[in-house]
């Protein structure tokens, strides 16, 4: 039988119960500084550039592999991708 009265964690009570723990967990400042770095430097995340990471060896430099760096065309793609 459904009722319509809310959930302990969904009314207001529980909802500031749950953001006072989150607030006073030990270390959880630290960790959500460091997962914001992470994700802002690129390593969580969507990937911010398709090239082939071979590209950017010796071999797929001197093979003359695109990059955004060095192949307009590519850039393109790039810049294409994170519009999306």
């Amino acid at each position: 039988m459904a009722t319509r009265k809310d959930h302990p964690e969904t009314s207001p009570e529980g909802q500031a119960a749950k953001a006072k723990a989150e607030a006073e967990a030990p270390g959880a400042a630290e960790i959500q500084s460091a997962m914001d770095k992470a994700t802002k430097q690129g390593f969580i995340g969507d990937e911010t550039d398709p090239t082939d990471n071979a590209a950017y060896t010796v071999a797929g430099v001197t093979s003359g592999a695109p990059t955004p760096e060095t192949d307009e065309e590519q850039a393109a793609k790039v810049r294409d991708q994170r519009r999306r």
